[in-house]
């Protein structure tokens, strides 16, 4: 397993994270255990949850496993704050007290006094920024949080929150964003930003939530993500032509290399400028193994260019003068 660091923080992570967004609700306790096991086994270090995962069930099953299958100090635990429900529907709450009622849940979940980074998990439009960066300069000040950095911000308001962080003595650590060959919105402003103010890069869902697989290709699996009630609306948008044909080009390479077209993908992820690490989950414990095996493939530039070329996401003014 390789190791990065976050940024120009000194948060060193392993290239590959474990995602738990299906732990609590399709993820069984059994394949928790054996997921959290293969990766501590591999030398994975950072596992990436969220107080919403589940509504809290995700990092209750982590926390069961903190000090049976691992010790606290053998992870890097990153969860997320922010994203609720009220009334059985979504919302967004990035308010001073609901930020830091919300860490204190996840730590009373997780069964640990501080957790290694802490990340709002979306914007909140009705929230003054100053308001929810007071919150993670708190949780940086009182300990419960190492370091603090944003989930799914535009790159200007990243770049805001990092400078305001800044006069406060706090870095900004990381962006967590989805990023894979079928979603590339984030080199258009948010990856120069990374590489200009210093924060990392979490990628999520590097598979392009699952679709990069292959698994689609010619059907919809019984048992896949798209098949699921929940979870179709979150696949969907990946099932069409245009996806269809980078999906292709893959699995183009994958033969050529005489690897996997989940390998391909993965490897293109962790390659990526100002990427730390790839955070990879799967409901059970062989779909996890498959990113782990194929955790150290080094992509020849060719191979790069030509994924690169077929997956380029539309470019124009300012990003391109």
């Amino acid at each position: 397993m390789e190791y990065r660091a976050v940024g120009r923080t000194g948060l060193v992570v392993s290239a590959l994270g474990l995602g738990t967004m299906t732990w609590g609700r399709d993820t069984d306790d059994m394949d928790a255990t054996d997921q959290l096991a293969d990766f501590l086994d591999a030398g994975g270090t950072l596992v990436d949850t969220a107080a919403s995962y589940g509504d809290g069930a995700a990092e209750e099953q982590l926390g069961d496993l903190l000090g049976v299958v691992a010790d606290r100090s053998d992870l890097i635990l990153t969860t997320k704050s922010g994203v609720g429900t009220r009334g059985g529907q979504a919302v967004v709450d990035a308010s001073r007290g609901s930020l830091l009622a919300s860490l204190e849940g996840s730590l009373r979940r997780l069964g640990t006094t501080w957790v290694d980074l802490w990340l709002v998990q979306a914007p909140d439009h009705h929230t003054p920024l100053a308001e929810t960066l007071g919150a993670l300069t708190m949780a940086v000040q009182s300990g419960k949080a190492r370091y603090v950095g944003l989930s799914n911000h535009p790159a200007w308001l990243t770049a805001a929150a990092a400078a305001q962080l800044q006069r406060d003595g706090i870095e900004l650590a990381a962006a967590e964003v989805e990023y894979s060959l079928l979603q590339r919105g984030i080199e258009r402003e948010l990856v120069p930003a990374a590489a200009g103010l210093g924060f990392g890069i979490l990628a999520w869902s590097p598979l392009g939530r699952g679709v990069l697989t292959g698994k689609y290709r010619h059907s919809i699996p019984a048992d896949s993500r798209a098949a699921s009630a929940h979870l179709r609306g979150f696949v969907e948008p990946y099932l069409n032509t245009s996806a269809g044909a980078i999906v292709e080009a893959v699995a183009t390479a994958a033969d050529g290399l005489g690897v996997s077209p989940l390998a391909v993908a993965l490897a293109w992820v962790r390659q990526a400028p100002q990427v730390a690490c790839a955070i990879a989950g799967g409901r059970t414990a062989g779909q996890l193994r498959a990113s782990l095996a194929a955790g150290n493939l080094e992509l020849p530039a060719e191979i790069v260019a030509a994924l690169d070329e077929v997956s380029a996401p539309a470019l124009g003014y300012p990003e391109r003068l």
